[in-house]
């Protein structure tokens, strides 16, 4: 499902949450010819981030909205325990321990969410002084994409440019890296290209990509490659702006599929499906999406999950379904087992099973 951006209170910028594409032809506002895409990215980002100085600047952005934003929480005590995580990360090398002294770990829980607030500061500090150059300015966490806005002088702009791009590195040791303004770019795993008065945007995939899907012979349950075409529809239909870019992607990625061993009848006749199933999906509104997803919720909740070995000679899951209903959840004459309690007299929350199977690759 699309995510909103959560806006910044800066027209030109968002932070980007997980899920969240570009609007399908976004239309550039403020018309000009000479309106040029930029990324940026950080080199190493927990390492380089300097803790000293991330616990000093979080304390403070968390001091100056703590009666508005953070009533619910102490904030000495938050900072104080950040700063406890973030100073006494202790690494194990075979019989050996380091404390790290520098950056931070990137296993540690709030490792990402530190990193966001920590750029999304240093996003603050830096674009009040380029108002007149920088339209837009989404960001995932250290992933930047931006809009350009040329100078009129060829000079003039290749000097404003390398001024931001210096500007940038000024922010305790961060070191960024930056693609040339052009009018097209990379971006995750999107390409976006300033076409006319939109952005358009297709997928982008890595040359060193393998594609290792799974093959025809691997002791797979149906469901793994439903679930990969759907995902992998889905995702197209939502990147790309264009009925061609569509229709070309979807196209590669069945011919993708058919080189890995899957028969074309039998992967035709899915895409068919999945398609359809697909752009139902997109055509939800944001309350039918949170209702359905209450639903799952509700649903997990109440759900135990049963682990097997996947073989294509065992019974089915249909049949194995069978058997939990006739004999646990609503056994002849019986009490349910959601009609029981445990020792301690609570009722036990169980209304379905869940076959999780665990599949196993045949050479």
């Amino acid at each position: 499902m699309n995510r909103p951006p959560i806006e910044t209170g800066d027209a030109r910028t968002t932070l980007l949450l997980p899920g969240f594409v570009l609007p399908q032809n976004t239309t550039l506002q403020h018309r000009h010819p000479t309106k040029h895409l930029f990324t940026a990215d950080t080199k190493s980002i927990y390492t380089n981030i300097h803790t000293g100085p991330a616990v000093q600047h979080i304390s403070n952005l968390l001091c100056s909205k703590a009666v508005r934003t953070f009533q619910q929480y102490n904030v000495q005590a938050l900072t104080e325990a950040l700063q406890i995580v973030f100073q006494n990360n202790i690494l194990q090398f075979g019989v050996t321990y380091w404390k790290q002294i520098l950056g931070k770990g990137m296993g540690i829980a709030p490792a990402p969410q530190w990193a966001t607030i920590y750029f999304a500061i240093h996003k603050n500090h830096v674009l009040p002084q380029w108002n007149s150059n920088i339209l837009f300015y989404p960001q995932f966490i250290n992933d930047i994409i931006g809009i350009w806005t040329c100078d009129e002088c060829p000079e003039c702009n290749r000097a404003l440019w390398t001024q931001f791009q210096d500007h940038m590195q000024q922010w305790h040791r961060l070191e960024w890296e930056f693609s040339p303004i052009s009018q097209s770019c990379n971006y995750m795993d999107l390409t976006l290209t300033i076409s006319s008065q939109t952005i358009q945007s297709t997928l982008h995939e890595k040359a060193q990509n393998l594609y290792l899907y799974l093959p025809p012979l691997s002791s797979h349950p149906r469901g793994p490659l439903q679930s990969l075409i759907f995902g992998n529809i889905l995702q197209i239909h939502r990147l790309c702006s264009t009925p061609q870019e569509t229709i070309k992607n979807t196209h590669a990625f069945h011919r993708l599929l058919t080189n890995r061993g899957h028969p074309s009848a039998t992967i035709t006749a899915l895409f068919q499906k999945v398609t359809q199933n697909a752009l139902e999906f997109m055509s939800l509104t944001p309350d039918d999406h949170a209702t359905h997803q209450q639903m799952l919720k509700e649903k997990t909740e109440n759900t135990i999950f049963l682990h097997l070995q996947y073989h294509p000679q065992d019974p089915p899951a249909r049949d194995q379904q069978h058997v939990w209903q006739q004999t646990i959840a609503t056994p002849h004459r019986k009490a349910p087992i959601a009609q029981m309690k445990n020792i301690d007299g609570v009722h036990i929350p169980i209304h379905s099973l869940t076959i999780a199977y665990i599949a196993v690759l045949q050479i």
